[in-house]
This record gives C-alpha cells, structure tokens and sequence, in this order.
C-alpha cells in the first residue's frame, strides 16, 4: 500500500512558478495557471443535462460553441449555495489525450491575478491515505496566505468528459 502511494506522489505534476488566476471557493482561495484561462464570463444560462453527476451544471452556448459547465464547490465536496452577482464561469481549456477542451467552472468570485516565485510554493503536504490531494499541484504562500494551486487537467478527466475523441470541438 505505501509504494502505490509513493507512485502516485511521483507521477503528480508540480506547481510552476508564474502567475495563477485566484478565486473563492467556500471561503477559501484556490488559483490555476493564468495561461489556462481563456475568458471569464457572468453567470449565463446553463441548459441542464439529464443523467449526469451533480456537479455538471449543464452545458452553454458561447459563441456558437458548446461548452460544458461544472460547479467547482460541488465537484471539490463543498456545500452547494445559491449564486450571488459575484458568482461566475471561469472558461478554461484542459488538455487530453492530445486534445484541447474548453470548459467551463463556476467559481463563487474571481479575486486577483497572483504570481507566485519558486519560493513562493510548497509540495502538496500528506495528509494521509484517506485524504485525496492528487487535484493539488502545490501550496502557494502569498501575502501571509496559503492558495491552494488546482491541477485543472486532473480534475476533469476525459472520462468524465465524455471528450469524442473525432470531435473535440462541438459546434452548433
């Protein structure tokens, strides 16, 4: 059991240094990398789809392409709450399988662009084997704050996607 976990620590990616984009999730602030982001957008309307998990709030039509949208509180196993004029939609492309997919994420606010340096990131800690971290690139520090750095790619995976290996990019 200890050498599959030592695996898993091993193949998980590490936190670039660079700029990171920062938002709240619950009360707590968590980044991505800057370059990922695509665009961030107002809270639209979101067509439901049937049978999918909770956390797939539904799908957009953002000029003229489909973009699937998750609800990042949900997807992270926090409380779902009702949305407030700071809620919004983080479009951001992942990678796949050498595809490139836009999603995307419901945040409850973006807060700021935060460039953190080599010293400013930590590995992600253990916190024992329950606890699963393989979402987390590392720990950034950031004027006395700890920012948790989101491995986007990991957390959707192309499974859960439903990514048409042929289609990639569906438009309407």
């Amino acid at each position: 059991m200890t050498e599959t976990v030592i695996q898993k620590n091993i193949s998980k990616a590490v936190a670039p240094a660079g700029k990171y984009l920062g938002f709240r999730l619950a009360d707590e602030i968590y980044a991505l990398e800057i370059l990922r982001v695509q665009e961030i957008i107002s809270l639209i309307n979101i067509t439901r789809v049937p049978r999918v998990p909770d956390f797939v709030a539904g799908v957009i039509n953002l000029r003229g392409k489909v973009i699937p949208v998750m609800n990042m509180r949900l997807k992270l196993g926090f409380m779902k709450v009702e949305y407030t004029e700071k809620t919004c939609i983080i479009v951001v492309e992942i990678f796949r399988d050498g595809y490139s997919v836009s999603i995307g994420i419901i945040v409850d606010e973006v807060s700021e662009v935060i460039t953190l340096g080599p010293e400013n990131i930590a590995e992600t800690p253990s916190l024992g084997a329950s606890v699963n971290t393989e979402y987390l690139m590392g720990i950034g520090k950031s004027e006395g704050r700890i920012v948790m750095l989101l491995d986007i790619d990991r957390i959707f995976s192309k499974d859960l996607l439903g990514i048409d290996e042929n289609h990639p990019d569906r438009e309407l």
